[in-house]
């Protein structure tokens, strides 16, 4: 009987923790399909459009650190439910928002929201799961994070045509709250070390981050005084936290952990791929809309090519030899996204559209692998204590470069203008393929620097 209960436990904290996962995963996307309706009602300029797409990222990025630390301190359930009733708070905050700069508010908490819950649902997964049910617990997580992209546009483009782009920040208010509420009794509770929380470290981080996101928004503008300002603010900044972190007795993370080739290999992977595949993939359906006159709904049915792949096959993992590590999962994956994202290059000036489809096909399987293995490797690669600031770790590192990449992205495509859409688009692709090369190369190496130490 007592067994029975505890199944039934750990089955519900995997339902809820993947369900909230899939909610901040819908919160990343809220934009995809409905950034054309918002800048058309709230006359958002191209620097407001790239920090609307980057804000949730940004804050999610800044975020994660300081709710793993908070996780492993404060308690895992505590701040998983935190997460859930910020994220429904800010989604009122979105909806309602009259300007361009309510909005951004309101992304940028979703994202620190949506942190408390992504810095923390490993963590609790792994409390109630251990072995090889473990490994099918982080197959869920990764297939709820590919099915929060599928079917995020979807519901976006539906909301929008029932009641506008604010619809959809109602639904997701709506729908966390009502997880905060289902989620106060089954998941299991975690008493942390009651150590206090680096509040500055996590202010001067976001401020840090900020600044370098707004340099590489604005630099579009040329490399005037006030970009080279924001860029010498990012590394003073971001300098100033570095210092901070080795001397508070709580850091938001451990900077003795990057000592560790796994651990550095891990995070380097998910930033890669956050500015590499993911950030490419959520301009697709702005590139459809704005180059092929589609609506909403059929892009948002288009990047089903990827989005609903990478949510079903983490679980054709299983189908790998058992012999392969969870380093070359990663690197063979990474080498699927590439492929997938410079197949993208067929979607020429004059093709048709359907030629998105191999890029995106190629790159579902391969990035669904690879969410479930960096998943693995964020758990894997820090003692067992630090496991929810392990996962913070290697989600911030994919927000992070999803951010950076995103920015890129929508700066290249922006700049292009109408008439240059496609070459705007080449060149979004070369840069994200640049940085998942540059993160396969990373991983192999340290990858490689951990197996021999």
């Amino acid at each position: 009987m007592e067994n029975t209960t505890a199944r039934d436990s750990a089955g519900a904290t995997l339902i809820i923790v993947a369900l909230a996962t899939c909610l901040a995963l819908v919160v990343f996307t809220a934009p995809l399909t409905t950034l054309n309706a918002m800048t058309q009602g709230l006359d958002l300029s191209a620097g407001a459009q790239a920090w609307v797409m980057s804000g949730m990222p940004l804050g999610a990025a800044v975020g994660l650190l300081t709710a793993g630390a908070l996780g492993d301190s404060r308690g895992r359930r505590e701040t998983f439910l935190a997460g859930l009733w910020l994220t429904a708070a800010s989604s009122l905050v979105s909806a309602l928002a009259p300007n361009a700069t309510v909005l951004i508010i309101g992304r940028v908490l979703q994202g620190l929201g949506s942190a408390g819950i992504m810095a923390c649902g490993l963590g609790l997964i792994g409390q109630v799961f251990t072995g090889s049910r473990l490994k099918s617990a982080a197959a869920v997580w990764a297939a709820a994070l590919g099915a929060g992209v599928a079917v995020g546009p979807i519901i976006a483009s539906l909301t929008l045509v029932i009641g506008g782009w604010r619809a959809d920040h109602w639904l997701i208010a709506l729908v966390s709250a009502a997880l905060g509420i289902a989620a106060m009794k089954p998941l299991p509770k975690s008493f942390g070390d009651r150590a206090r929380i680096d509040i500055l470290g996590s202010i001067l981080l976001m401020a840090g981050l900020g600044a370098l996101l707004s340099a590489l928004t604005e630099i579009r503008l040329g490399l005037t005084p006030s970009i080279v300002a924001l860029f010498v603010a990012s590394v003073v900044l971001l300098f100033i936290f570095v210092r901070l972190e080795k001397r508070v007795e709580n850091p938001i993370i451990q900077l003795a952990l990057f000592r560790r080739p796994d651990f550095v290999g891990a995070t380097v992977a998910a930033f890669a791929s956050g500015a590499g595949v993911l950030a490419l993939m959520t301009m697709v359906p702005t590139v459809l809309e704005r180059a092929y006159g589609m609506s909403p709904i059929v892009a948002a049915v288009v990047l089903l090519g990827w989005s609903g792949i990478t949510a079903i096959s983490p679980f054709t993992a299983r189908f790998l030899p058992a012999s392969l590590s969870s380093r070359n999962r990663v690197l063979l994956s990474m080498a699927g996204c590439l492929a997938g994202q410079l197949l993208l290059l067929l979607l020429t000036d004059g093709a048709f559209w359907w030629l998105v489809f191999p890029g995106l096909l190629v790159a579902g399987i391969a990035n669904g692998i690879l969410n479930g293995a960096l998943g693995q490797a964020a758990v894997e690669s820090v003692p067992p204590e630090r496991a929810a600031m392990g996962s913070a770790a290697n989600n911030t590192a994919r927000y992070l470069g999803s951010s950076i990449g995103i920015a890129i992205s929508s700066v290249l495509i922006s700049a292009a203008g109408s008439e240059g859409l496609f070459f705007g688009w080449y060149a979004a692709i070369l840069a994200t393929s640049l940085f998942t090369l540059a993160g396969m190369v990373l991983m192999f190496r340290f990858g490689h620097r951990a197996a021999a130490g």
